[in-house]
């Protein structure tokens, strides 16, 4: 498997209501709403040609830490966070 070029800072995109990750030249992103001190992620995406890869777990993994910063609670709307907040209880915290 090649080593995937991957900028790790993950940001808010407020104006678009989504978390993104530039991986590769492509983007990944997780699409959210705020509500009530919580963001509801609702979809997260990567390009097909570099699933499997890590990608969506880096990117969730960093919105969680600016969810985090900002004081705020996540709530999962997509399987995909569902999933990774089940498999890493270091972000159990965060669960609103």
């Amino acid at each position: 498997m090649n080593k995937i070029d991957i900028t790790v800072t993950v940001r808010d995109n407020k104006p678009c209501h989504r978390f993104e990750l530039d991986a590769q030249g492509s983007l990944a992103f997780a699409s959210y709403r705020r509500a009530d001190g919580k963001v509801i992620i609702t979809h997260t995406e990567t390009p097909a040609a570099l699933r499997g890869r890590g990608i969506a777990s880096r990117l969730v993994r960093g919105a969680l830490e600016l969810i985090r910063a900002e004081g705020l609670k996540v709530v999962a709307g997509c399987g995909f966070v569902a999933d990774y907040l089940d498999a890493h209880p270091e972000y159990a915290d965060l669960k609103g």
